[in-house]
Protein backbone atom coordinates (compact mmCIF):
# COMPACT_ATOMS: atom_id res chain seq x y z
CA UNK A 1 0.00 0.00 0.00
CA UNK A 2 1.36 3.12 -1.17
CA UNK A 3 2.27 5.91 2.31
CA UNK A 4 -0.16 8.27 2.93
CA UNK A 5 0.36 11.73 4.66
CA UNK A 6 -2.02 13.34 7.51
CA UNK A 7 -2.25 16.24 9.80
CA UNK A 8 -3.91 15.05 12.81
CA UNK A 9 -5.11 18.30 15.54
CA UNK A 10 -5.66 18.39 19.12
CA UNK A 11 -6.42 20.93 21.39
CA UNK A 12 -3.26 22.15 23.80
CA UNK A 13 -5.76 21.49 26.99
CA UNK A 14 -6.29 17.51 25.88
CA UNK A 15 -2.71 16.42 24.69
CA UNK A 16 0.16 18.40 23.11
CA UNK A 17 3.21 17.41 20.79
CA UNK A 18 5.49 18.25 23.53
CA UNK A 19 3.28 15.56 25.41
CA UNK A 20 3.97 13.33 22.96
CA UNK A 21 7.59 13.79 23.18
CA UNK A 22 7.38 12.55 26.56
CA UNK A 23 5.36 10.01 26.14
CA UNK A 24 7.14 9.28 22.58
CA UNK A 25 4.08 6.81 21.61
CA UNK A 26 0.51 7.30 22.48
CA UNK A 27 -3.00 5.96 21.29
CA UNK A 28 -5.47 8.78 19.37
CA UNK A 29 -9.09 7.40 21.04
CA UNK A 30 -11.93 9.23 21.41
CA UNK A 31 -12.57 10.44 17.92
CA UNK A 32 -16.28 10.44 17.55
CA UNK A 33 -16.65 11.75 13.86
CA UNK A 34 -17.41 8.80 11.18
CA UNK A 35 -15.28 10.33 8.21
CA UNK A 36 -12.06 10.75 11.30
CA UNK A 37 -13.08 7.02 12.24
CA UNK A 38 -13.01 5.75 8.75
CA UNK A 39 -10.13 7.33 8.13
CA UNK A 40 -8.40 6.32 11.01
CA UNK A 41 -9.74 2.41 10.67
CA UNK A 42 -9.52 1.81 6.67
CA UNK A 43 -6.20 3.88 5.71
CA UNK A 44 -3.76 5.11 8.34
CA UNK A 45 -0.91 2.40 7.85
CA UNK A 46 2.09 1.92 10.48
CA UNK A 47 4.70 4.13 9.36
CA UNK A 48 2.91 6.89 7.45
CA UNK A 49 4.21 10.52 8.36
CA UNK A 50 1.99 13.12 10.34
CA UNK A 51 1.34 16.46 10.53
CA UNK A 52 0.33 17.13 14.97
CA UNK A 53 -1.52 20.39 14.62
CA UNK A 54 -2.44 22.36 17.68
CA UNK A 55 -6.46 23.55 17.01
CA UNK A 56 -8.18 26.08 19.09
CA UNK A 57 -4.43 27.15 20.33
CA UNK A 58 -2.96 31.20 20.17
CA UNK A 59 -1.75 30.38 17.65
CA UNK A 60 -3.48 27.23 15.55
CA UNK A 61 -1.12 25.72 13.51
CA UNK A 62 1.15 22.76 13.02
CA UNK A 63 3.43 22.09 15.81
CA UNK A 64 6.04 18.95 14.74
CA UNK A 65 5.67 15.69 13.23
CA UNK A 66 4.72 12.42 14.37
CA UNK A 67 3.62 8.94 12.55
CA UNK A 68 1.45 6.26 12.85
CA UNK A 69 2.83 3.74 14.96
CA UNK A 70 0.34 1.37 14.80
CA UNK A 71 -2.27 0.86 12.38
CA UNK A 72 -6.21 1.10 13.31
CA UNK A 73 -7.66 -0.96 16.19
CA UNK A 74 -10.76 -0.51 17.78
CA UNK A 75 -11.17 1.80 20.39
CA UNK A 76 -10.45 0.31 23.80
CA UNK A 77 -12.69 3.40 25.81
CA UNK A 78 -16.05 3.10 23.45
CA UNK A 79 -16.34 -0.53 25.69
CA UNK A 80 -15.69 1.11 28.94
CA UNK A 81 -18.78 2.12 31.08
CA UNK A 82 -18.04 5.78 33.07
CA UNK A 83 -15.99 6.63 30.89
CA UNK A 84 -15.84 10.35 28.40
CA UNK A 85 -15.59 7.58 25.41
CA UNK A 86 -17.95 4.85 26.21
CA UNK A 87 -20.42 4.35 23.29
CA UNK A 88 -23.47 1.88 24.27
CA UNK A 89 -23.55 1.23 20.51
CA UNK A 90 -20.04 -0.36 20.36
CA UNK A 91 -19.42 -4.13 21.25
CA UNK A 92 -15.99 -6.48 21.38
CA UNK A 93 -17.70 -8.04 18.33
CA UNK A 94 -18.74 -4.99 16.17
CA UNK A 95 -16.70 -2.35 17.66
CA UNK A 96 -18.03 1.33 16.18
CA UNK A 97 -15.06 3.46 17.45
CA UNK A 98 -11.18 2.87 16.04
CA UNK A 99 -8.24 4.28 17.02
CA UNK A 100 -4.27 4.68 15.77
CA UNK A 101 -1.45 4.82 18.01
CA UNK A 102 0.98 7.93 17.08
CA UNK A 103 4.90 8.12 17.75
CA UNK A 104 6.54 11.53 18.25
CA UNK A 105 8.87 12.44 15.40
CA UNK A 106 9.71 15.50 16.12
CA UNK A 107 8.72 19.42 17.62
CA UNK A 108 9.17 22.26 15.71
CA UNK A 109 10.97 25.06 17.15
CA UNK A 110 7.78 27.46 16.78
CA UNK A 111 4.48 26.84 15.55
CA UNK A 112 3.71 27.03 11.64
CA UNK A 113 0.30 28.83 11.92
CA UNK A 114 -2.89 28.87 10.49
CA UNK A 115 -2.43 32.35 8.70
CA UNK A 116 1.14 31.27 7.50
CA UNK A 117 -0.26 27.74 5.59
CA UNK A 118 -2.79 30.17 4.48
CA UNK A 119 -0.88 32.31 2.56
CA UNK A 120 2.08 29.36 1.07
CA UNK A 121 2.15 28.62 -2.32
CA UNK A 122 1.09 25.01 -2.97
CA UNK A 123 -1.48 25.09 -0.18
CA UNK A 124 -3.92 26.60 -1.49
CA UNK A 125 -5.93 23.17 -1.49
CA UNK A 126 -5.02 21.26 2.54
CA UNK A 127 -8.14 20.73 4.03
CA UNK A 128 -7.25 22.71 7.13
CA UNK A 129 -7.05 25.98 5.19
CA UNK A 130 -11.14 25.40 4.41
CA UNK A 131 -13.72 27.30 5.59
CA UNK A 132 -16.04 24.80 7.92
CA UNK A 133 -13.14 22.06 7.68
CA UNK A 134 -12.97 20.99 11.43
CA UNK A 135 -12.02 17.23 10.61
CA UNK A 136 -9.56 16.11 13.44
CA UNK A 137 -8.18 13.45 10.91
CA UNK A 138 -7.35 14.96 7.55
CA UNK A 139 -5.31 13.30 4.50
CA UNK A 140 -2.34 15.82 3.01
CA UNK A 141 -0.70 15.21 0.05
CA UNK A 142 3.16 14.67 -0.05
CA UNK A 143 3.48 17.70 -1.47
CA UNK A 144 1.73 19.83 1.31
CA UNK A 145 3.66 17.94 3.76
CA UNK A 146 6.86 18.34 2.09
CA UNK A 147 6.34 22.12 2.20
CA UNK A 148 4.75 22.38 5.93
CA UNK A 149 7.88 20.44 6.86
CA UNK A 150 10.26 22.77 5.37
CA UNK A 151 8.13 25.68 7.15
CA UNK A 152 8.86 24.62 10.39
CA UNK A 153 12.34 23.38 9.88
CA UNK A 154 13.13 26.59 8.55
CA UNK A 155 11.85 28.24 11.85
CA UNK A 156 14.58 26.60 13.59
CA UNK A 157 17.27 27.42 10.98
CA UNK A 158 16.71 31.22 11.45
CA UNK A 159 16.44 30.90 15.42
CA UNK A 160 19.77 29.30 15.62
CA UNK A 161 21.26 31.99 13.38
CA UNK A 162 24.02 34.67 14.98
CA UNK A 163 22.17 37.74 13.50
CA UNK A 164 25.01 39.94 15.16
CA UNK A 165 27.95 38.11 13.07
CA UNK A 166 28.93 39.94 10.13
CA UNK A 167 28.68 39.19 6.55
CA UNK A 168 31.92 38.04 4.94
Amino acid sequence: MPRRYWLMKCEPASYTVDDLARDTRTGWEGVRNYQARNLMRDQMQEGDPVLFYASNADPSGVTGLARIARAGYPDPFALKRGHQYFDAGSTAEKPVWFTVDVEFVERFSSVVPLETLKHTPGLEDMMVIKKGSRLSVQPVTRAEFTIVTRLGRRAARFASMDHTSKPR
